[in-house]
């Protein structure tokens, strides 16, 4: 920038260069302006004043041009001594009338100061003013509204074949072989450690966020979030929605840095679906002990704890105890343990009950494999009807009856549809189709031996199986157990224990109106019996397990 003292006589004007940076290689460069300006002024014997050179792009309608606003301060403080702004073109200062509006009157209302161009000045002194300000803006705005358009057009266009369009993400880097010729490889420096990061996040060893301070503490969480939700890692384009276009995502040119597998784990982690991030392992209480959970004292409501004691010869016994007062209760562990399990045992299914849950089941997994290849086969119909409308199409561009644009627009839809609809067969495809009768009868073998669970199986399988029959706590006396409530699906598969369990009762109607009836009572006491007939059902499968079917849950 170049500025002389101000000079009194004469005109006294202040020069405005503006230019974005990708119009510096299209004839309008900062220093060609300020040179046709300063011929300009040297013509018409001006004093330049100062020479202000912005580089921002005019499509920012604000006030925030550092450059100008410089020049509206000093003019602003130095009222009378200057006499114009002069720019090149009205597209060089603004390419919207309300921004040259706005500053018109800034400037020559406020200030008495000049704004105007020295290839297509204006003359505000006469009536078309605004008109011819229009005008010039108008066209540039409607200038700038094409490129945009084009751009648009272009970077869609690009996305679509499966190229990049813009700046690498990590991990990768952009290589120019020519002005239109460029192509995006993998970043030998970076690319590692964006594999490790997917691999440590997708295995559940870390957290994300420590994955992040450790391997990119320069990138932000949100940055980071994206990197790992990037399609782009595992050799695929997001092409957004663009006029009737929906989001899809195609395949790229450029060569995959993350495997699919690892990818979609991830995914899994972050959207909360996979719950395999580290936790804080909770443990279990002592074998003596595991019910100590579940029991609260009948007198006084608190949560039943528990210890060893020893006795005088040596020997050390485990005891349930009241935590708020071990007068209230105080019972051997072992003979409490013994006492829950009898109690457990007693509970024997309803057997029709448990048959109509099979045919049940089975026949839910046979409709909705139905449902499935109906479905399937729907879509594959649709997709012999694009075909054919690919084909119409061809025809029509042949007839001539449409323009080759409008055959290219119609075919590369309904291959968009095509490419949507083979990948949703592929989804329904992949769809889990376990038989379920392997799950129902592992959880109708640890129904019927209930007893022999609780015995034999490991703590943590009891405390899950607990967990699971009982959402409430269990009051214990020392000898008898009792609970308000418990699973809603037990609620059903225990009805009619004692008819079950009595031969002397004479068998009533076995209607399923019969199944909704609830007992009142909850589990009782009252349904033990010494005299509960044992079942020869193996039991080493449940007693082995580490978790509880789902028919639990």
């Amino acid at each position: 920038m170049s500025r002389s003292k101000v000079i009194n006589d004469g005109v006294n004007v202040i020069l405005y260069c503006r230019v974005s940076s990708e119009e510096q290689a299209e004839g309008s460069s900062l220093d060609y302006q300020e040179m046709a300006l300063k011929a300009y002024c040297a013509n018409h014997d001006y004093n330049v004043l100062m020479t202000k050179k912005e580089d921002h792009s005019a499509k920012s309608y604000t006030l925030d041009r550092p450059e100008l606003k410089s020049i509206y301060d000093y003019c602003k403080k130095n009222k009378r001594e200057v006499n114009k702004v002069l720019f090149l073109r009205w597209d060089r200062f603004t390419r919207s009338l309300e921004f040259a509006t706005t500053y018109k009157r800034k400037f020559m209302d406020e200030l008495g100061v000049e704004i105007n161009a020295v290839e297509n000045p204006i003359d505000f002194n006469g009536t078309e003013w605004s008109t011819m300000l229009g005008i010039y803006c108008g066209v540039a705005h409607t200038e700038d509204e094409k490129i945009s358009k084009r751009t648009k057009d272009g970077i869609h266009g690009t996305l679509l074949k499966g190229k990049c369009s813009n700046k690498a993400p990590r991990g990768y880097k952009n290589v120019r072989h020519g002005k239109h010729d460029t192509e995006v490889v993998i970043d030998p420096v970076v690319a590692p450690k964006v594999k490790e990061a997917f691999a440590a996040v997708a295995s559940g060893s870390e957290c994300p966020n420590r994955v992040r301070q450790r391997l990119f503490p320069n990138v932000g969480k949100s940055s980071f979030s994206e990197m790992l939700r990037n399609v782009f890692y595992i050799g695929k384009i997001r092409v957004p929605a663009y006029k009737d276009d929906p989001e899809q995502i195609v395949d790229g040119v450029h060569e995959a840095l993350i495997d699919e597998e690892t990818f979609y784990k991830v995914q899994e982690i972050l959207d909360g679906r996979k719950k395999n991030t580290p936790k804080m392992r909770v443990k279990l209480p002592h074998p003596d002990f595991f019910m100590r959970t579940y029991l609260v004292c009948p007198i006084c409501g608190h949560a039943i704890t528990a210890s060893h004691s020893r006795s005088r010869n040596g020997n050390k016994y485990g005891y349930y105890h009241c935590s708020h007062d071990q007068k209230h209760l105080r019972v051997r562990a072992e003979q409490a343990n013994e006492s829950f399990a009898r109690y457990i045992g007693a509970l024997k299914p309803n057997r029709t009950v448990l048959n109509l849950y099979e045919t049940v089941l089975e026949e839910l997994r046979t409709e909705g494999q139905k449902s499935v290849r109906e479905t399937i086969r729907n879509i594959e119909d649709e997709i012999v009807k694009l075909q054919s409308r690919i084909e119409k199409a061809m025809d029509a561009y042949l007839d001539n009856e449409i323009t080759k644009e409008e055959k290219q627009e119609m075919v590369n839809r309904y291959k968009r549809d095509i490419v949507q609809k083979e990948q949703r067969i592929a989804v329904l495809k992949t769809v889990n189709r376990t038989n379920i009768e392997p799950k129902l009868g592992y959880a109708i073998s640890l129904i019927d031996n209930m007893e022999e669970v609780i015995t034999d199986a490991p703590t943590e399988t009891k405390m899950l199986l607990l967990g699971s029959m009982f959402p409430d706590k269990i009051e214990f006396d020392g000898e008898n157990y009792r609970t308000a409530s418990y699973n809603k699906v037990l609620d059903l598969i225990y009805q009619q224990t004692n008819e079950l369990r009595e031969p002397t009762v004479k068998k009533k109607n076995s209607s399923l109106d019969k199944f909704s009836l609830v007992p009142g009572t909850g589990l009782e006491p009252a349904l033990l019996s010494e005299h509960a007939p044992e079942t020869c059902a193996s039991t080493n499968s449940a007693t082995r397990a580490g978790s509880i079917p789902t028919l639990l849950e």
